[in-house]
């Protein structure tokens, strides 16, 4: 049937569906027969447009087009199925958001037609190799995706996980084995520090209460689920399969392997599921490596979110996210993958942060440098690509010609290296120099670089024509000069039928070459007229046109077939020798991939650089210890995207998070007066020295942190039935479970999805456990007024309060005592906020006048039921702690122990094993017991009576 156009979401057409009667019917009976798979999207590719059908097509109506009238009906009303149509633009589209963005389906395509189709493409986000000739023909790659598989064995309350990754893209291949807790945060930190995009699972996993909470993690990385049989997850034949893909000798492969157990099961099911033995282009290309969760800092998707690391779609501009604002790179692409690694990645090592940090000096201070070395680099394409692509034995040469230009530029960048004399110059020369020496030695890229200048015909280059040289190859040689001299005929035949015509060359008579009749001669129809008596006595006419008319002769048509013949030879010939010059260029692949690692390193450092020099206030290079020694200063600090917005005229705050002092501290402080915006910017600026650059900063100095956990504001996520405050509690007991000493804790407003006296109760043990547990540098934004008490000293010393140190910080508010208007100075002061300012922040957005002078009445009368002021001997008089009434040394210890008690049975409860109503039931049951406490203890009883 032929349906009428119709438009899409932009108002343009949609491409018709034209099939009869007899092929829908044959169609719809051989979709019929299609597996079901909820996550599989299938097109059907028509040759000009694709169609998708069923539940798919109301899919792609509903996201892509925004209508359903995209949608039609193929075949009668009983068995007739819905389709969409797709052209070719749109499906690039479509095909780029499933499997680079939303990561939740597959896509499969189909060719065929009537009944007989069969599956040509299959993609998932973890394996796009199949589409990468869409997805990247006028797109950089921005992450190569990764495949992981894991093998989770549980045993005796103890989770092992046993996983091993394949970065496709990249060729390599990663192996590890580790204790997990319940809430799996050692798998999430694996997930984002490679950029996770598809996991496979036995599908018995999924079955498992246990791991409902993996499948939650999954979910929160963006990470598509794949389970496959149990029988899968075999590690039987690995060392003969890996033999066969893997570059070297097998004995260091055999000794790796011989250190794990679980993670080779998870290796035989990935090595199965992409079926890298299939394909010769992989074998002795591929390396193996052992992945060590202690190399990187560990970065949860909380804290991925919170610090706006990775960009958006709904950021908007650049500059939202930290991926965005710190992209100067000047490559094809590569330079941009290294960063979101490296962002993803914080070292741990100083020494390896040190010498970032050296390298990015080198460019701030040295001006004609940086410029030089970038000016190159923007001429550089992505060579990680085209070193794919050679090795996936493309049968052209582009690659083969981009390559040889790249190699023709690295003279250019080593020479301005060598001009470097300044104090890091040793450093350069054994990082970048000598490798650039090495490669360009004889026997090294100069060897690929006489290949192309022998096989290529270079004279061709510069217009895109990309041939070999006839010269290169006798035999291309031989037909060359056959073919010319056929032109030569075919061009004084053309000569000579001007003259019997007696008609100008080209200007009347020209010689033309198709694809229908080969060489002919044309000429206008008002030429025609004055020789059509010869035309039709000596020549064939082939056709009339307006534009004139299309005529041969024997002798033409002759020569034309014999040059078709030697064309075909030669191209033939051609295209095997191209082949032959893509194998031979594939040999040099290592080379190209190690002078990308270079390159792309030296892009993202002169990347950091130019951010340094070009933000509004330069950065500062940040000292860098130990975990085990220094502190975490940093003085003028400011929060890197927020300051490059437009209009913002950034307040700077310092940061001095001292040991012993202010390791923990609670800030206090109005709504919109920047409480969020300075926990943050602590975190980014460790983050950011962390991967060896500059920092916002008037003076900084960093411990290094192993891991930053932040928790900044839960949404509801009742898609997964979880409730705000469950989703709070969730994140709070992965900082319990999973922060140490040389952590770095962000938490924001914690405790407010519930009542005020059960967030205060939660709020005050979760920080007691913080100082007398965890004890890691901790920055605790909240409205509870009342926790300021904790820096009172109220504990004794064995308590490890001490040996913290905790410290109270408000941000600055200033109320106009005639208006009462209150003025936000966004400044980070020491000691505790002195009053609330919710109800002037609801003036702020105008509140009717009889609501707020009621709901101040209401809050004096609150606060005068509750204020007794504290008059034991060791207050200082600090505002902030007024609410608290005098307990005697006793309470105190034993009312604290209680309190940590509740906070250990909160820990211990098993919430990824139970609903969210039994988790609530089992919260309230703890409280009340708690409650019940306090009845006999006045420190205890302060808990639940202020607020």
């Amino acid at each position: 049937m032929d349906e009428e156009h119709s438009p899409d979401n932009n108002g343009k057409l949609l491409p018709d569906l034209k099939l009869d009667a007899r092929q829908a019917q044959g169609f719809i009976s051989f979709f019929k027969t299609l597996p079901n798979d909820a996550r599989a999207v299938r097109f059907f590719d028509r040759k000009d447009y694709y169609t998708v059908h069923g539940e798919n097509a109301s899919f792609i109506a509903k996201t892509y087009y925004r209508t359903t009238t995209a949608l039609r009906q193929l075949g009668n009303a009983s068995d007739g199925i819905s389709s969409v149509s797709v052209s070719r633009n749109m499906f690039e589209n479509i095909a780029r958001d499933l499997l680079l963005d939303r990561t939740d389906h597959t896509i499969e395509v189909y060719e065929g037609s009537g009944s007989n189709w069969r599956l040509t493409k299959a993609g998932t986000p973890g394996n796009i190799g199949s589409f990468e000739d869409v997805l990247f023909a006028n797109n950089d790659m921005q992450d190569a995706p990764v495949t992981i598989a894991l093998f989770p064995s549980l045993r005796e309350n103890q989770c092992t996980v046993g996983l091993s990754y394949v970065d496709l893209t990249n060729q390599k291949l990663g192996l590890a084995e580790f204790l997990d807790d319940s809430q799996f945060t050692n798998v999430e930190s694996v997930l984002v520090a490679l950029g996770c995009k598809e996991c496979l699972l036995p599908m018995e996993s999924g079955k498992s209460i246990e791991f409902k909470n993996l499948h939650d993690v999954l979910s929160r990385c963006g990470v598509l689920l794949t389970e496959r049989k149990k029988t899968e997850f075999k590690s039987r034949d690995l060392v003969q399969d890996l033999s066969r893909i893997i570059k070297g000798s097998i004995e260091p492969v055999r000794e790796l392997l011989s250190e794990f157990q679980l993670a080779l099961s998870a290796l035989g099911a990935l090595l199965s599921y992409v079926d890298l033995l299939a394909d010769d282009c992989n074998y002795g290309n591929y390396t193996i490596q052992k992945y060590s969760l202690d190399r990187y800092m560990r970065l949860d998707s909380a804290a991925i979110r919170a610090l706006n690391i990775l960009e958006s779609k709904t950021d908007a501009n650049k500059n939202f996210s930290l991926l965005g604002l710190m992209n100067r790179t000047c490559t094809a692409g590569m330079g941009k993958r290294l960063l979101n690694r490296w962002l993803k990645q914080p070292l741990l090592d100083v020494d390896e942060v040190k010498f970032r940090l050296d390298m990015v000096q080198t460019f701030v201070d040295d001006v004609e440098l940086r410029q030089t070395l970038r000016q190159q680099l923007k001429r550089m394409p992505d060579i990680e690509r085209l070193t794919h692509n050679l090795r996936k034995r493309a049968a052209n040469l582009s690659p083969v010609i981009k390559l040889y230009q790249a190699c023709n530029r690295l003279p250019y960048i080593k020479s301005a290296l060598e001009h470097y004399e300044g104090q890091f110059s040793p450093l350069i020369r054994k990082k970048y120099i000598c490798p650039l020496q090495h490669w360009l030695g004889k026997d090294q890229l100069n060897m690929f670089i006489d290949l192309v200048d022998t096989a290529v015909d270079v004279n061709h280059i510069e217009s895109g024509e990309y041939m070999i040289s006839p010269g290169y190859d006798e035999a291309l040689a031989l037909l060359k000069d056959k073919l010319d001299a056929v032109e030569q005929q075919i061009y004084n035949l053309h000569k000579e039928t001007a003259n019997d015509l007696d008609l100008s060359i080209d200007k009347f008579l020209k010689l033309e070459k198709g694809s229908q009749f080969g060489h002919v001669f044309r000429i206008t129809k008002k030429e025609e007229q004055k020789v059509r008596k010869t035309l039709n006595t000596h020549f064939i006419v082939l056709e009339t046109r307006k534009d004139g008319v299309k005529f041969t002769n024997t002798k033409l048509k002759k020569l034309g077939d014999q040059y078709q013949k030697i064309l075909n030879e030669y191209t033939s010939r051609q295209k095997d020798l191209v082949l032959r010059v893509v194998d031979t260029s594939a040999t040099f692949s290592m080379i190209f991939e190690d002078s990308a690692r270079l390159l792309s390193e030296l892009d993202v450092l002169l990347s950091f650089a130019d951010l340094t020099v070009s933000s509004p206030v330069p950065y500062v290079r940040p000292e860098i210890t130990g975990s085990d020694e220094g502190d975490i200063i940093l003085e003028g600090c400011r929060h890197p995207c927020v300051e490059a917005q437009d209009g913002v005229n950034f307040i700077p705050n310092d940061c001095n998070l001292v040991r012993g002092k202010s390791w923990l501290q609670i800030i206090t402080g109005p709504n919109m007066g920047g409480k969020s915006t300075f926990i943050r910017q602590v975190g980014v600026n460790v983050l950011m020295a962390q991967i060896g650059c500059f920092v916002p900063c008037d003076r900084a100095s960093v411990s290094v942190r192993d891991c930053i956990f932040a928790r900044v504001g839960a949404g509801d996520c009742q898609l997964r039935g979880v409730s705000t405050f469950m989703q709070e509690m969730l994140e709070t007991a992965s900082i319990l479970k999973g922060a140490t000493e040389k952590s770095l804790i962000i938490i924001d407003e914690l405790g407010r999805g519930t009542s005020t006296y059960d967030g205060f109760g939660l709020a005050w043990a979760i920080c007691e456990d913080l100082v007398q547990v965890t004890r890691a540098p901790t920055l605790f934004a909240t409205h509870f007024h009342e926790l300021t008490a904790l820096s009172q000293g109220a504990f004794d010393d064995s308590s490890g309060m001490a040996a913290v140190g905790v410290a109270n910080y408000h941000v600055g508010a200033h109320i106009d005592p005639s208006s009462r208007k209150l003025t936000m100075l966004y400044k980070v002061e020491p000691g505790a906020c002195d009053q609330s300012f919710g109800i002037h922040v609801a003036e702020f957005a105008n509140f009717p006048e009889s609501v707020v002078a009621l709901a101040k009445r209401k809050a004096a009368e609150l606060e005068n039921s509750a204020q007794t002021p504290i008059t034991s001997d060791n207050f200082n008089g600090e505002p902030g702690a007024k609410r608290i009434q005098v307990c005697s040394s006793d309470d105190m210890a034993t009312g604290a122990a209680r309190a940590h008690r509740f906070l250990e049975e909160f820990a211990k409860m098993p919430l990824d094993q139970l609903d969210v109503e039994q988790a609530m039931q089992n919260v309230s049951r703890l409280t009340s017991e708690l409650e019940k406490d306090a009845a006999k203890n006045a420190w205890l009883k302060q808990l639940f009576l202020t607020s």
